[in-house]
């Protein structure tokens, strides 16, 4: 009398334009706030551990290309302390986004707006 074995989840990686520009973005925020709170010149090891915690909660995203904003999502995909993390980031991060990456910055907004 044996037993089924579970069928493993699937999981497709997201490797779309929309998702792409989201972690160009995340990785901007958290370069800028490394920069600028840890005072190096490159990413230190907790910073680096959160971008690719990040880049991969982006790339296993179950909305893929449709996602719109974390902070407006529903599934809450990073662990505690990594949400903590991430959202200490952007509250440092945000609020000079416009000055260093204004570009950035607008199109960012703008599809947070359109949602």
């Amino acid at each position: 009398m044996g037993t089924v074995p579970k069928k493993a989840k699937v999981y497709y990686l997201n490797h779309g334009p929309n998702v792409a520009k989201e972690k160009e973005f995340v990785a901007k925020m958290i370069e800028l706030y490394c920069r600028r709170k840890h005072r190096q010149g490159h990413l230190c090891k907790e910073c680096r551990d959160l971008l690719n915690y990040a880049h991969k909660r982006l790339s296993l995203c179950p909305f893929g290309e449709r996602k719109g904003a974390c902070s407006n999502c529903h599934i809450r995909c990073y662990k505690p302390e990594y949400r903590d993390k991430i959202k200490a980031v952007m509250r440092y991060s945000g609020k000079w986004m416009l000055l260093f990456h204004p570009v950035y910055s607008i199109k960012h907004l703008l599809r947070k707006v359109s949602e």
